[in-house]
């Protein structure tokens, strides 16, 4: 069985911090180590479509176990750069999430296309959970994945979170637009029996609406 892809997932509310030296950051240093780090397939910068002072990054991974070679660990945690930490510092942390992709097999986000993504964090209740997992790999993610725009539809199980609810499964959706999960065809693809059933089963459900950073020259 091959090892599955893994991924990274950190997130801020930078509302705190100058918004020029925190592109400058992220631009300019933080995104360029992991692109330069062994394992690590693309890094994806994300803006809420709400609140622009949410930010998303993404980075699919090898397999999660890059996150503990010696090439990461020079460039993280205790060995994060002097302007690393005091960006971080004073930032709010939304969510750093560690996972290993579910469905659909070993895929990469879309290299081309995706305007927009929606990221959706939940956790079942225990009792809930194998249910949970059907619906999710039979009926939802296959159903939001045809629906027009779409152009990616992957799940996770987060294995270290750092989140309000410790969140322990991550779906993302790559989206042509941020208008395609408010569509009438995403909806329908929502409003099912199966969907009602599961629905009052899951807590801690974190839903952003993300449109693609591009840097303003």
């Amino acid at each position: 069985m091959a090892t599955p892809m893994g991924l990274l997932v950190a997130g801020f509310d930078y509302s705190p911090v100058a918004e020029d030296e925190f592109n400058d950051w992220y631009d300019t240093e933080h995104i360029p180590e992991r692109a330069r780090t062994p394992g690590f397939i693309n890094c994806e910068r994300w803006l809420g479509v709400e609140d622009p002072k949410i930010s998303i990054a993404t980075y699919d991974l090898a397999s999660l176990a890059v996150l503990q070679t010696p090439a990461y660990r020079a460039i993280a945690g205790a060995n994060l750069s002097p302007w690393s930490k005091r960006v971080t510092a004073s930032c709010r942390r939304i969510c750093r999430f560690e996972a290993e992709q579910m469905l659909p097999g070993n895929q990469a986000a879309p290299a081309t296309g995706a305007a927009a993504m929606l990221l959706f964090a939940m956790n079942p209740l225990p009792e809930a959970e194998t249910d949970f997992n059907a619906w999710y790999d039979q009926e939802h993610v296959p159903a939001l994945a045809a629906v027009p725009g779409c152009l990616s539809a992957r799940r996770f199980k987060i294995h270290n979170a750092v989140s309000e609810g410790n969140h322990r499964y991550l779906a993302l959706y790559h989206l042509i637009s941020p208008d395609v999960c408010s569509s009438d065809a995403w909806k329908k693809a929502v409003e099912t029996p199966w969907t009602h059933r599961i629905r009052p089963q899951t807590r801690d459900r974190l839903r952003i609406v993300l449109r693609r950073y591009h840097r303003s020259r």
